[in-house]
């Protein structure tokens, strides 16, 4: 009897390893598996998942896993090609509607020349303000299009924020002075520097000071936090909360038609995130703030 004891408990021992041991596979399996797939999200690879069980059950999730994630890597090549083609059209179209819109501003410029009634005039005036409207918003789209198709626009090197904002002020200093405005600016002494892609960082703080050279009332404070926050504020009666959000949708303009393109502060939010940053608005007591954060790294 005391022999058949000892053997139920070897064999209760061996049962009881197993068990410790096929819950241990399972477990690294289990890590493997949110591991791999991790790994091929962030990664565009064809290898697949591989665990270190052999349960059936183990065996089939991997399975099941290898072929949600080919499907979507091909949902993703696709979306990827759909996408340059995409840029690569609006380059295209931006480029050939040009050689058309100069032979059209030539021939204003030689219309303005000629004598015409006062209807006429007025007409050729009306005129002249679409196409510039129109030249300026192929050109817009050329050149953000030609910037975000381009792989270098994510090459990086180190830039002071400070020194961004000065020279992307100083550039606006004409269009200010011509409304009225002089810009209050609060910098920190401390330098505020971050990795980013000068030429897009550039792109990014003209399109919010061109907003602010177009519809401010006549005021403007920027300010700069050391943990790479940007502000851009003005007086804007006219807005609202709602309306501030729509700021950054793709062709909204707070006077639609007027003179904006409506694509400033979508390119600037579009480009911000590229980088890893975040472009939002805010709407209080008649003040809009347009916010730009390179968070650190």
């Amino acid at each position: 009897m005391v022999y058949v004891l000892s053997a139920l408990c070897v064999l209760l021992a061996l049962a009881v390893l197993l068990l410790v041991w096929k819950l241990v596979l399972l477990r690294r399996s289990a890590d493997a598996l949110r591991e791999g797939v991790q790994e091929r999200l962030e990664e565009d690879t064809n290898t697949l998942l591989s665990i270190p069980s052999r349960d059936k059950a183990m065996c089939r999730l991997a399975a099941d896993l290898n072929v949600q994630l080919r499907q979507l890597r091909m949902e993703r090549r696709r979306h990827q090609n759909g996408d340059r083609e995409l840029k690569d059209a609006v380059t295209n179209i931006s480029h050939d509607l040009r050689t058309p819109l100069t032979a059209i501003c030539g021939y204003l410029d030689l219309l303005e020349g000629e004598e015409k009634s006062e209807a006429a005039a007025r007409y050729l005036s009306l005129i002249r303000d679409r196409t510039d409207h129109l030249r300026e918003l192929t050109e817009e789209f050329f050149r953000t299009s030609a910037l975000l198709a381009n792989r270098e626009a994510d090459e990086r090197e180190e830039v002071s924020l400070s020194g961004a904002v000065e020279e992307a002020l100083a550039a606006w200093y004409g269009a200010f002075s011509a409304r009225g405005i002089l810009p209050e600016v609060d910098l920190p002494e401390e330098p505020v520097v971050r990795r980013l892609n000068r030429e897009a960082l550039s792109r990014i703080l003209s399109n919010i000071l061109s907003n602010a050279a177009k519809y401010s009332p006549g005021d403007l404070r920027v300010t700069l936090s050391t943990d790479g926050t940007m502000t851009f504020s003005n007086a804007a009666p006219a807005l609202t909360a709602v309306l501030a959000q729509r700021l950054l949708n793709r062709y909204f303009t707070v006077e639609t038609g007027r003179e904006a393109a409506g694509l400033g502060l979508s390119i600037a939010r579009r480009l911000a995130e590229r980088m890893g940053g975040a472009v939002t608005t805010d709407w209080q007591g008649g003040v809009l703030t347009v916010r730009l954060r390179f968070p650190g790294q």
